[in-house]
């Protein structure tokens, strides 16, 4: 064989050796394909006017698929509660979410029931990752986002009182309050209230402004319900 037959052989070989490794790489599992669980990474831009639970769920849903399309398979909906008004009933956050159990998208589970959620979960600045597996700022980060969106009790459950924490069932950037909770599990303090992941004080307002206040973004925790 001449020399001049055997110079395309490196080249040959280094495509072969390519395509093998982009073969290798698109059968490797998508690491977020079992996530369950996340914090937006982004809000829907209008402070506490999710568009009411339809938007704030469909927001979940559209991250979950852009993120991952196993993941995006599944139905997410927000970890939001509703107080009632104008004759609409109360809706609570922890019957909205299905069953459990919740992992994030690094394969950390966060729950493994409802009442484990709302008990000693494993819900922290290390575990409450967006959809995209980053950590969320927290309590001494600029900016800080740890302020999460809940409208809820700690049981998970809306506040049948009269004072609005729920941004006027999450319709409203003018005007009304909203609950939230700390992804990072820090405050003030350490009082239960500081510590929690779901109810931790009222937000001063509904606005974009008013919620950077105390430390948020206008940020969601969503899960997976099935």
């Amino acid at each position: 064989m001449s020399s001049s037959s055997r110079k395309p052989m490196p080249k040959l070989a280094a495509a072969v050796a390519l395509v093998a490794l982009s073969s290798c790489a698109s059968d490797r599992p998508d690491p977020r394909a079992s996530m369950t669980f996340f914090v937006t990474s982004t809000s829907p831009g209008h402070g506490g006017n999710l568009g009411g639970l339809v938007g704030a769920d469909a927001h979940c849903q559209s991250l979950a698929e852009a993120a991952s399309r196993d993941a995006g398979r599944r139905e997410w909906r927000a970890y939001l509660s509703v107080q009632p008004a104008a004759g609409q009933p109360g809706v609570n956050a922890r019957d909205r979410i299905g069953p459990g159990p919740w992992q994030n998208a690094n394969g950390a589970v966060i729950a493994a029931s409802i009442d484990g959620l709302h008990g000693q979960n494993n819900l922290n600045s290390a575990t409450a990752l967006t959809e995209t597996g980053a950590a969320i700022p927290g309590r001494g980060q600029t900016p800080n986002l740890h302020d999460i969106l809940t409208g809820s009790q700690p049981d998970g459950r809306y506040d049948p009182g009269a004072v609005d924490m729920t941004c006027r069932r999450w319709t409203q950037e003018s005007g009304g309050t909203a609950m939230v909770g700390h992804s990072d599990r820090t405050g003030l303090d350490n009082s239960a209230p500081a510590t929690s992941w779901n109810s931790s004080h009222l937000s001063r307002g509904c606005s974009p402004t008013e919620l950077a206040a105390t430390g948020g973004g206008g940020l969601l925790y969503c899960f997976a319900a099935r």
